[in-house]
């Protein structure tokens, strides 16, 4: 085993460390783009299909986050 193939095996390692870590942030914004929905039905239970819409484009905005760290993860990690 040589150097080279001791440095890939850590870059390697490194970028999925790495999307680990920014997979975190897109988790949060769903816990609190569902939890700010739970509290505006519980408030104003008549929005609740409006709101429900309004929750569902903003988990696709949040998760669309994630899938930018992936892709940025095979274009400049790999």
């Amino acid at each position: 085993m040589d150097a080279t193939t001791v440095l890939a095996d850590v870059s390697g390692s490194l970028a999925a460390v790495g999307y680990g870590l920014a997979a975190i942030g897109p988790a949060i914004g769903v816990g609190i783009v569902v939890g700010k929905t739970i509290e505006g039905v519980a408030r104003q239970p008549e929005l609740a299909g409006r709101l429900q819409v309004l929750m569902w484009i903003g988990i696709a905005f949040t998760e669309a986050l994630a899938f930018i760290g992936i892709a940025a993860g095979f274009i400049f990690g790999f």
